[in-house]
């Protein structure tokens, strides 16, 4: 029977909610795919944060006086490409990170590219919505599959996730890669 210390960690939330623990950090995938995810992460949070930069300098009117967009969700969308690619270039938080990104994607195609009849593949110089579409998919994988092995949510997390297996295999439970049991 394991002592009743071996339960705590440094976050209880985290410790008793199964769900917010395979939403931090989950290994989805093998050290090959986890190269594979920081490849991916590096650069689309490299993107994103020099997309992010000019409308970080004026976040809440960064489209102008005549947009229809308020100056809050003006700011929300800089924070998320900013504040979102520097997350993603670490690992941290995201899922949450490419939450917001995913969110941005999904506007710009709604309010911009499909209303416009922006083709998937312009002219070259001309206007499409191709780069909007892989940025979505990207983000979309990232939600799906987490940051791979080498991120600081592996690191902050691993061990939180090693506890819950290690509690379930003690009591004879089988669990998966995020400590939840059969």
């Amino acid at each position: 029977m394991p002592a009743t210390n071996e339960r705590s960690c440094c976050c209880p939330v985290i410790e008793r909610f199964p769900l917010v623990r395979h939403i931090i950090y989950c290994d989805t995938t093998g050290w090959i795919g986890s190269i594979g995810l920081l490849a991916l992460r590096l650069v689309m949070g490299t993107a994103f944060i020099l997309h992010g930069w000019p409308k970080i300098q004026n976040p809440m009117g960064w489209m102008g006086s005549e947009a229809t967009v308020p100056g809050f969700l003006q700011m929300l969308a800089a924070v998320a490409e900013f504040g979102g690619g520097m997350a993603l270039i670490v690992g941290l938080l995201t899922r949450l990170a490419s939450l917001g990104i995913m969110t941005n994607m999904i506007v710009a195609l709604g309010m911009v590219h499909l209303p416009h009849g922006d083709p998937f593949v312009g002219k070259p110089g001309g206007h499409s919505y191709e780069l909007a579409a892989v940025y979505l998919a990207c983000a979309v994988l990232f939600v799906i599959l987490g940051p791979g092995r080498y991120s600081l949510d592996a690191i902050l997390f691993r061990s939180i996730q090693k506890k819950v297996i290690g509690q379930s295999q003690t009591t004879g439970e089988a669990a998966d890669c995020c400590g939840r049991s059969d």
